[in-house]
């Protein structure tokens, strides 16, 4: 179906993208690692509960913990071996539950449910469920809440617009493994009941979105090359023209939204029975040696796939878990992949700003691009003072999410994302929304 122009949406930036370190660089897959650590804590919902021991045997794709409740998801081992240890490891400021698995020496076995031929849109949602299968895109969502709405639905979304700086991997999911994206977005839609399937891809990937034209039962939008165009509510406008309110779910204006890298994993769960324990991530910026789009298995350490890209060219201003904007930034290389791993960047100085903050200005600078029309620097002058129901309140922080466009465009160079990020942690623990 030829490709259409998708609308206009209010604010956003335009930063300097950096897709050229990776975008070319084909995928690769990263070998097994001889030893994993998997957080269970591997979705936006309560962590898994381990159900392995220390010492006990379990095969690659073999279930090592279940989900706890609605949102959720369960965990898979990454790689066949013997479970060495369960244990509490500090990551970023916050506390997580590791099942470490040691590999066996010959590779071992690999578990695999059954294929499912012709399946019904209730087998499709159970078997995203049985398969462990989150949102890719970046905030981990269970798929299988997604594809169950409560109100009805007519088309389904794919995010291809992958609009976050650096990041390389959905670009070439969808150049090499186009087909599967498709049958696994037929699959998705089977579930929801829907026949319209619309793609937004940036206009800055011309050759993804020439092999989705092709396909006469999905319907191609480019998207301008705008940050945060991949946002849910901003995608859902500019392909479709219609509005998700404040406080309103997609499937309230009758669409559900699924990542293209989603959509490839429910392809290889229902006709392979394939569980969620490896995803492409993009490794890029000036800093590494060799910036590319690999496969790696959940639970792989930083150390080893900055190792295996041919390590650190130049000293690295800032390391990066997931994409400059959204991601996080760590002290060392002694984390984990996560299901939700996006990338990892090695930002060299003239790549990273790195600047001290200087008092606010009051240009409303930040408040100019914010696409949900906030005002973050109320949220941040509140914040500071420890007045969070204010800052909260003024801030509308509830509906932030948190693309950080209002800091990147920022002249004094404020934490806004940190303040609106605490805000919202503060008035979490004091039991509000």
């Amino acid at each position: 179906m030829k490709a259409v122009k998708g609308k206009y949406y209010f604010g956003g930036v335009h930063p300097k993208d950096g897709k050229d370190l990776a975008k070319s660089s084909p995928l690769e897959v990263m070998p097994a690692p001889q030893t994993v650590y998997i957080s269970v804590s591997q979705s936006l919902g309560k962590p898994a509960v381990p159900c392995v021991t220390a010492g006990q045997a379990v095969k690659e794709g073999e279930i090592i913990a279940k989900a706890d409740g609605a949102i959720s998801s369960d965990v898979f081992a990454s790689i066949a071996g013997t479970v060495e240890k369960i244990e509490e490891i500090s990551d970023g400021g916050k506390t997580e539950t590791y099942i470490v698995i040691k590999a066996a020496e010959n590779g071992g076995e690999k578990f695999r449910l059954p294929a499912l031929e012709n399946p019904s849109p209730e087998e499709i949602k159970e078997r995203i469920r049985e398969c462990g299968i989150v949102g890719l895109g970046g905030a981990g969502f269970p798929t299988a809440v997604k594809v169950a709405p409560r109100t009805p639905v007519d088309t389904l979304i794919v995010n291809g617009a992958e609009c976050e700086p650096y990041l390389t991997c959905d670009h070439r999911l969808m150049v090499e493994k186009t087909d599967e994206i498709v049958r696994g977005a037929r699959l998705i839609a089977k579930a929801l009941g829907v026949t319209q399937i619309v793609i937004g891809i940036e206009a800055n990937k011309p050759d993804a979105i020439a092999c989705f034209e092709p396909y006469e039962d999905v319907k191609v939008v480019i998207l301008r090359k705008q940050y945060p165009m991949g946002g849910e509510k901003q995608l859902i406008y500019v392909t479709t023209g219609r509005k998700v309110g404040l406080g309103k779910l997609p499937a309230d204006c009758g669409v559900v939204v699924q990542n293209v890298a989603t959509c490839y994993a429910v392809c290889e769960a229902v006709e392979q029975g394939k569980p969620l324990y490896e995803r492409v991530l993009t490794v890029s910026g000036k800093a590494v040696a060799q910036p590319k789009n690999l496969w790696v298995r959940v639970g792989v350490s930083i150390k080893d796939i900055i190792d295996y890209c041919g390590g650190e060219q130049s000293l690295p201003k800032k390391a990066v878990l997931g994409g400059p904007m959204t991601g996080a930034a760590i002290a060392n290389y002694d984390n984990y992949t996560h299901k939700t791993t996006s990338g990892v960047l090695l930002l060299d100085g003239k790549e990273a700003d790195c600047k001290e903050p200087t008092p606010c200005l009051n240009c409303g600078k930040c408040a100019d691009v914010c696409p949900m029309h906030l005002m973050p620097m109320n949220t941040a002058f509140y914040s500071a003072a420890g007045d969070y129901d204010t800052a909260a309140k003024l801030g509308n922080v509830a509906y932030c999410i948190e693309c950080g466009a209002c800091e990147y465009i920022c002249p004094a160079k404020r934490p806004l994302i940190q303040a609106i990020r605490k805000t919202k942690a503060e008035i979490r623990a004091k039991g509000g929304k």
